[in-house]
């Protein structure tokens, strides 16, 4: 039988369970296929006390709620704390806006038991339907694939894409040598926005995506992924929004977006059965 798993990566740390729980959620969902989960962490609390890796009780859920809907789907942890300190943490971008946790997936390409075909997802992204119209995009010849950022397309530039949901190419990206390119880049030069600008500048074969695989504002009809990211609201006047899916009222209230809220009825009976914060 042909393996039509679906790999998918994500970065973080113990303190956002909550969003990486809901996102792995929405994927089991919307899917058929067995999902192989990849989670990338590390133990930085001596930089931060939040800094601490995912628990092993918390990997048993992800693996629990998987394994309902498909026996074939797993959830992994992957420690890349001792590359990251090799590297970036003494680095221009080691203290950022984003927490270090965003640049761990420029270690992918040197994990050697990484699938040569990979989607990774911001914990801060929900899926809206099949994640496998994602994964099934042929990407040969392409190091990545991207969506434009929704800002910085205006900002930026008009090829700016948004590294929060990329769909990877790892021989391809072995072959250019990217990541270890972008991870010098990114330790040598302050940017607001550091690894997904190295990506932008150092990249030489990418793809670009319709935003229905990266969707930083409403959930449309055809939207795979949406990506609860930065955003502005105009009215009454003019801010800057960052409202995460584990900050429920608010997606409510806010954003209006009651599209995931059976995940969220499935998530506060998850909460009575397991410690999610262990």
């Amino acid at each position: 039988m042909q393996d039509n798993t679906i790999s998918v990566c994500y970065s973080g740390n113990k303190r956002v369970f909550p969003g990486l729980l809901l996102s792995v959620m929405s994927l089991a969902k919307y899917t058929q296929r067995p999902l192989h989960i990849y989670i990338l962490s590390m133990d930085l609390h001596e930089q931060n006390a939040n800094y601490l890796p995912f628990s092993e009780n918390q990997i048993h859920i992800l693996n629990e709620v998987l394994r309902q809907k498909n026996p074939e789907s797993c959830a992994e942890l992957i420690d890349v704390g001792e590359f990251f300190r090799k590297e970036l943490a003494a680095g221009k971008n080691a203290k950022n806006y984003y927490t270090p946790y965003a640049q761990l997936r420029l270690y992918l390409s040197e994990l050697e038991q990484m699938p040569d075909k990979l989607i990774y997802l911001d914990i801060d992204t929900m899926a809206a339907s099949d994640i496998g119209q994602l994964y099934d995009i042929d990407i040969s010849g392409y190091e990545y694939a991207a969506a434009l950022d929704y800002m910085g397309k205006f900002w930026i530039s008009p090829v700016y894409c948004n590294s929060g949901v990329l769909l990877l190419n790892l021989p391809e990206l072995r072959r250019t040598k990217l990541f270890p390119r972008v991870r010098e880049y990114v330790a040598k030069h302050r940017m607001i926005m550091p690894d997904q600008t190295a990506l932008h500048r150092l990249h030489r074969k990418r793809l670009i995506l319709p935003m229905r695989f990266n969707e930083q504002r409403d959930i449309k009809k055809d939207t795979v992924v949406k990506h609860f990211c930065r955003g502005i609201f105009w009215l009454p006047f003019f801010h800057i929004y960052n409202i995460k899916q584990w900050e429920r009222d608010a997606v409510h209230k806010r954003l209006k977006i009651h599209y995931y809220d059976d995940i969220y009825d499935q998530y506060d009976q998850l909460a009575k059965s397991y410690d999610l914060e262990k």
